[in-house]
């Protein structure tokens, strides 16, 4: 099938690569190609400066964002390998052009492939031109004089400044999982949890408590309060986990895959002395997480 192909590695799938993945899926309908996405199984960063770059979310999590806010199914992840790195960038298009039957690519004007960075998008466009491919390098986007970048973004997660984060994304910052067994303390308190895991490489939210929404099985939605951290009130451990409590839900979830959207820091994780008193704090959540979204509400 011939593809319109947008390039990139799509890190939180924000508001600049809207940009990209909108004009991609125009292309596609207006010359009758199949809108697809190819970016990198991990950041080029790892092998290219052999450093590991905090992620926003996995590849999985870059294919769910693609196809369920973009309705572009052709999602394709290359393995960036050391041969990669070192691929001219004409015999990187060529591959891309032959074993994608690409017609048509859309990339940012920062984007760059092949050895040493060296197919920047201007001489991705000078070689669409001559092979008779059609091109639209896509300018950076800037909002309130910020320039929209992964980077910038991951900072904001990190520091739990979820709703500035999502301004910039335009859209949630969710993290996707099947639903594990915990502890099951939340239970006997009469707020039951459901349990995540954040894959390896990909940033943790400042630890503390958040506003959130939980999609279950891609379909029904649920107000949410989530607490991301190391549990100092029940554990000794130091393993970071992500558990969530949806609000006026009761069921066994356990093995469903889930979705967590989150909206807005509440507060900090703390240490509670007495069992009553973490239920306590966990009603305050509860109320405060409602409050904020009925307030969102009013304010749409």
């Amino acid at each position: 099938m011939a593809r319109a192909i947008a390039l990139g590695f799509f890190d939180g799938v924000h508001i600049g690569h809207a940009a990209l993945l909108n004009k991609t899926k125009e292309r596609a309908k207006e010359w009758n190609l199949t809108p697809s996405v190819m970016s990198f199984d991990i950041h080029p960063d790892t092998i290219v400066f052999g450093k590991e770059v905090p992620l926003i979310g996995n590849t999985d999590s870059r294919r769910e964002i693609i196809q369920r806010m973009f309705g572009i199914e052709d999602v394709v992840f290359m393995h960036f390998s050391p041969r990669v790195k070192d691929m001219p960038y004409g015999e990187f298009l060529d591959n891309l052009v032959l074993q994608m039957d690409c017609k048509w690519i859309v990339c940012g004007e920062d984007f760059t492939c092949g050895a040493r960075g060296e197919g920047n998008s201007e001489k991705v466009s000078s070689y669409c031109r001559e092979h008779g491919i059609g091109c639209d390098v896509i300018p950076q986007i800037s909002l309130d004089g910020q320039v929209v970048s992964s980077s910038y973004i991951r900072t904001l997660i990190s520091e739990g400044k979820m709703e500035e984060a999502n301004h910039f994304l335009g859209h949630p910052h969710c993290i996707s999982d099947t639903v594990h067994t915990g502890y099951h303390i939340g239970r006997t308190m009469k707020a039951p949890t459901i349990n995540m895991n954040i894959s390896p490489g990909v940033i943790y939210p400042r630890f503390g408590v958040y506003a959130t929404k939980t999609a279950i099985d891609g379909d029904d939605e649920f107000i949410s309060v989530t607490n991301v951290g190391v549990r100092p009130t029940f554990g000794e451990e130091n393993a970071v986990t992500v558990e969530t409590h949806l609000l006026n839900y009761s069921g066994n979830l356990y093995g469903k895959p889930a979705r967590v959207d989150f909206y807005k820091f509440l507060r900090p994780e703390m240490k509670f002395d007495t069992m009553e008193s973490l239920e306590k704090q966990i009603k305050n959540d509860s109320d405060n997480t409602e409050k904020y979204f009925q307030e969102a509400e009013k304010a749409r």
